[in-house]
């Protein structure tokens, strides 16, 4: 069975006319244990709704999504949050850090709706990304650089089964971008989790073997969609 499975996936926003914009349209989409992928996709060619979608955050509206065995479009709010707390690691552009926490509490947090918070564990974790010594700083104290590596050490802190990254380098220069490529891809191996990653730089995507094409396997991209 595959760890990611999505069939006949759909979502639409509405559009400035009034009527409706498809941004998604999925035929199919499986992702196994393990696996490091890159998804190609241009501005347009639904890359964050995809993401969104496969760690509940966003519903769609018809289609479905298969999680470690569990059929997201089926459960209730609260059981698609249990699944994603277990199962899902997320690295976000632009961090999402918590910025009256510190490094070592948002790492923290990573934990707090899974097994339950491990401070030692989350120490190693920065120690890892090579931060350690940053464990009290707030994300105002870090650099970006830094705050990148606070953000890969707290979505690995639940040992999830899939980490998703939506641009992870973005905001990054092109030494400090393939650092953390390899800095998330080594840590990702070590929980033994599988990477789904969503960029428009052929920089990042150059670092993956398994490199696919969103906008192709995005039939809706082909008309135009949303990011």
């Amino acid at each position: 069975m595959a760890l990611l499975e999505l069939k006949d996936l759909l979502k639409h926003y509405p559009s400035p006319e009034g009527g409706r914009s498809t941004v998604l349209d999925v035929p199919e989409f499986t992702l196994q244990a393990g696996e490091q992928v890159a998804l190609e996709g241009a501005s347009g060619s639904g890359k964050t709704t995809l993401l969104h979608i496969v760690a509940g955050i966003l519903t769609p509206d018809s289609g479905s999504v298969s999680l470690a065995g569990n059929q997201l479009n089926t459960l209730s709010e609260s059981a698609v949050d249990r699944v994603r707390a277990e199962h899902i690691g997320y690295v976000f552009q632009t961090f999402n850090l918590l910025q009256g926490y510190t490094a070592l509490e948002n790492v923290l947090l990573g934990m707090a709706f899974s097994a339950g918070q491990d401070v030692g564990r989350a120490h190693q974790l920065l120690e890892r990304v090579g931060i350690a010594d940053k464990a009290n700083h707030l994300p105002s104290q870090l650099s970006v650089g830094q705050q990148q590596r606070v953000a890969i050490a707290r979505a690995i802190a639940n040992r999830p089964s899939l980490l998703l990254a939506d641009e992870p380098t973005g905001n990054l220069d092109a030494d400090m971008a393939q650092q953390a490529l390899t800095l998330l891809r080594e840590a990702c191996e070590e929980v033994d989790a599988a990477i789904l990653l969503v960029s428009h730089d052929p920089a990042v995507l150059g670092a993956f073997e398994d490199r696919r094409s969103l906008t192709e396997l995005n039939r809706a991209a082909k008309v135009g969609g949303a990011a």
